[in-house]
């Protein structure tokens, strides 16, 4: 079971960078791409949130997810004040809607690496 935890963490850091590229690449172009079905901004911010600190919780560990919370928290603040230099709005409830999906990720990766340890 050790080997499981340990492919999933090596998976897990694989993962956050292209998926931390996307999400930046995403708040800071001027003209993101349109999804097909109507779906909530907020909704877009926590769930990218959400999976980055999930990801970077499995990948650091638990001594790491409030630092990993916190951590995504700021970057979401920054990406929305430098939206502005890209004829995009700030908004605080983006802010929000980042900093709760990166601390209920960061609760979820450490629910996923206590379930794995469990296993073994």
């Amino acid at each position: 079971m050790e080997r499981l935890v340990s492919r999933a963490r090596k998976w897990a850091f694989w993962l956050f960078w292209p998926a931390l590229m996307v999400v930046v690449w995403g708040e800071l172009t001027p003209h993101p791409p349109a999804l097909e079905v109507a779906v909530s901004d907020k909704l877009l911010h926590f769930t990218a949130y959400f999976g980055l600190a999930a990801i970077a919780t499995t990948a650091l560990g638990r001594a790491r997810a409030l630092q990993i919370a916190l951590s995504l928290a700021l970057l979401g603040g920054a990406l929305e004040i430098l939206q502005g230099l890209t004829g995009r709005d700030a908004e605080w409830l983006d802010e929000a809607a980042n900093a709760l999906g990166a601390g209920l990720g960061a609760l979820t990766g450490l629910v996923l690496l206590r379930l794995l340890a469990k296993r073994g």
